[in-house]
């Protein structure tokens, strides 16, 4: 059998999977690398063109989130955009791979993997990264083309308008907000109606950095300068030139780097670890915290100078709680966005939300504001039948913090629908959770709450 012309690296850190994966791989594809260590990826993608990247999103022991995996897909992403990555996950965790596929995974294959799935997905992925240029001009046009929900609330129609004025020049912009009302969409927004909005916008999770990766990764490093430092390396900053620069978390770095960032601000250069030459910034800088920054000046947590720096224009997002009539449009319009995005097309516009689902839309307290309605809508429309997405799937039902009243005909919907499922599936608990979208602790809840134990 004909090897296909491809370069694949395997990440993870148990041997017998890496092993397992190369036998598999090898005999189908020309070069096949392997790491025990995320830490290499940057080395051995900047000395080979590799094709496809797949990545095991657990590392250290008694961490088992996936985050790890999430913050090298963004390295990859960002280093090499032509790479195509695929995650590799356990079957509890595929939440965090969907998350992944939204910030440009390919597709994840669950572990233990079946052999022949494996291959379909590796070999559709390496004929996705042939596509090189192609799939790079379509980005761009795809981008220059994004879509973006303002809303009609005063608060939000305030902050786009502060940020299509404020976009026209090369302040420095401070995003204020709760996790989850879209700062990193509000920063691409301003990036995309700025006159750099044809170079580069590079986003940086302070949040995910350890004190020892921030000067590598933000100032990058020169060859030798430490153990693993092979070749030399361009950081985010560098990256960044003639663009923007999104500091996400910014709140949380901690005090004694905030000094280095300062520094690099003030004097608008970058020094690599292990040179002493300056290198001279053309970067615009957008920065995003959920903390209260003035707070933690006032504490002395966070550098007042800094502070001054970072926020010649101010801007603060409203949490769904401040802009319900704008829910059910935003439902609506993130609904087909998502349907675009899962290569539906013209039938993007024809995916639809039952009619009973805005009123649990607009009674849900939405904690995780946008991110958590895209997270549950994305959820929603793999798992509905058909192009219409009900409540259940949906799973926005878990409201009792703000409806106790039996007697509300939500909770009446609610109880029916249950009855409705445990009947279908003779009363098995784990089927019926599975098909209302629901936790077996949660679903044990509402059965005790409507008293349906006798079901």
């Amino acid at each position: 059998m004909r090897k296909k012309q491809a370069q694949i690296l395997i990440v993870d850190d148990q041997e017998e999977i890496l092993f397992s994966a190369k036998m598999i791989l090898k005999k189908h594809f020309e070069t096949i690398f392997t790491t025990g260590s995320p830490k290499k990826i940057i080395s051995i993608l900047n000395e080979n063109e590799i094709n496809v990247v797949l990545l095991d999103m657990n590392y250290r022991i008694g961490f088992e989130d996936g985050r790890e995996g999430i913050h090298w897909l963004k390295e990859i992403k960002t280093l090499s955009p032509n790479t195509i990555v695929i995650l590799m996950t356990a079957f509890g965790k595929i939440e965090t791979a969907v998350e992944g596929i939204k910030i440009g995974a390919f597709d994840y294959v669950l572990k233990p993997w079946h052999n022949e799935k494996l291959l379909e997905i590796i070999d559709k992925a390496v004929d996705e990264s042939r596509k090189g240029n192609k799939k790079n001009r379509s980005e761009k046009i795809e981008k220059s083309e994004k879509k973006y929900f303002t809303g009609a609330s005063a608060k939000i129609k305030q902050a786009y308008s502060m940020a299509e004025k404020v976009a026209k020049t090369d302040a420095n912009v401070l995003i204020l907000g709760e996790n989850g009302t879209g700062k990193y969409v509000f920063a691409e927004f301003i990036h995309q109606n700025s006159e750099r909005k044809k170079q580069p916008f590079v986003h940086v999770d302070l949040g995910s950095l350890s004190d020892s990766l921030f000067e590598s990764e933000l100032f990058g490093y020169a060859k030798g300068a430490f153990t693993d430092a092979k070749t030399d390396t361009p950081g985010r900053f560098e990256m960044a030139s003639e663009g923007t620069i999104f500091l996400d978390e910014i709140g949380n770095i901690p005090l004694h780097l905030q000094a280095k960032l300062l520094h690099v601000l003030q004097t608008k250069t970058v020094t690599r670890l292990g040179e002493s030459k300056a290198r001279p910034l053309n970067v615009r800088i957008i920065s995003a915290t959920n903390s209260d920054i003035k707070a933690e000046v006032k504490n002395k947590t966070f550098r007042e100078d800094l502070l001054y720096r970072i926020n010649t224009m101010e801007i603060s997002l409203p949490s769904l709680r401040e802009r319900k009539d704008d829910i059910v449009p935003m439902a609506n319009f993130i609904l087909e966005q998502i349907a675009i995005k899962y290569n539906h097309g013209p039938e993007a516009s024809e995916w639809r939300f039952e009619e009973n689902v805005p009123q649990y839309l607009e009674k849900y307290p939405w904690k995780g504001n946008i991110r958590e309605m895209e997270n549950k809508i994305e959820r929603a429309l793999i798992l509905a039948d058909g192009n219409t997405i009900s409540v259940l799937n949906l799973d926005i039902l878990d409201f009792e913090e703000v409806q106790e009243n039996d007697e509300n005909p939500l909770s009446e919907m609610e109880k029916n629908a249950i009855e409705k499922a445990l009947f279908k599936h003779n009363g098995n608990i784990s089927k019926t959770a599975e098909e209302l979208g629901l936790s077996r602790a949660a679903l044990y809840r509402r059965i005790e709450k409507y008293d349906l134990k006798n079901t």
